[in-house]
């Protein structure tokens, strides 16, 4: 097994809105999101049920008509095929795991 070290997380800039996907769903995706405060990642779904890891930053999350504020370092689940948007209160990196 060859094991490979990747630091393009930590290089991912803070421009507008900037998604990488870092695995590709064998067996789970990980996708990688940074906004620039005051940006809006659109009104969106998953396709599968998701896990939210804020690690740097300030958004709120908004399902269901409501907002959910996160700080760095909180943890949400939302479920698949459910509307909710993103914004950044300040520049704000995060990991979806689906």
């Amino acid at each position: 097994m060859i094991y490979t070290i990747n630091d393009s997380m930590a290089t991912q800039s803070y421009q507008k809105l900037q998604v990488q996907k870092l695995s590709d769903g064998h067996p789970f995706e990980v996708i990688s999101i940074t906004l620039e405060k005051g940006t809006v990642f659109p009104e969106h779904t998953s396709p599968k049920n998701a896990q939210l890891i804020l690690l740097e930053g300030d958004i709120e999350f908004h399902i269901h008509g409501i907002g959910h504020p996160l700080k760095r370092q909180q943890y949400l689940s939302f479920p698949k095929d459910v509307p909710h948007w993103v914004k950044a209160n300040e520049n704000s990196k995060f990991l979806i795991i689906r």
